[in-house]
C-alpha cells in the first residue's frame, strides 16, 4: 500500500498571523496521538505574511482518516476558529522518492 502525502496551505485573517502560528504549534504538539502520521511539519511562507504550509506524510489511508479525530487534535484544531481567512488549500499526493524519508 502506498503512503499518502499532502500539502495544505493555511492563510491567517489580517492581524492574526501570530495567533495562527501559536495555534499551529499546538496542533503539531497534539499530532503525536495520530498513529501512522510519519511527518507533520508546518512552515511560514517567507514572502507572504500570514501564509503557512503543512507537509504531511501518512503510512496509509487509515492513518490519514484518523487525522484530526483524536481528542487532543480536535481540541487543538478548534483553536483555528476565527483565525483562517478561508478554507485550507489541500493537495493530496503519492510520494515517489525522498531523502530522509522511507517512501
Amino acid at each position: 500500500m502506498s503512503k499518502i502525502s499532502l500539502i495544505a496551505k493555511l492563510t491567517a485573517v489580517d492581524g492574526k498571523q501570530a495567533d495562527l502560528e501559536s495555534a499551529i504549534r499546538r496542533v503539531i504538539e497534539a499530532a503525536g496521538e495520530v498513529e501512522g502520521l510519519e511527518v507533520y511539519s508546518a512552515h511560514a511562507v517567507d514572502d507572504e505574511p500570514g501564509a503557512f504550509y503543512f507537509f504531511e506524510v501518512y503510512r496509509d489511508d487509515e492513518a490519514k482518516a484518523a487525522h484530526g479525530k483524536g481528542p487532543d487534535m480536535r481540541e487543538a484544531m478548534g483553536a483555528f476558529a476565527g483565525l483562517l481567512a478561508g478554507r485550507p488549500e489541500i493537495i493530496t499526493m503519492t510520494p515517489v522518492a525522498a531523502k530522509g524519508l522511507d517512501v
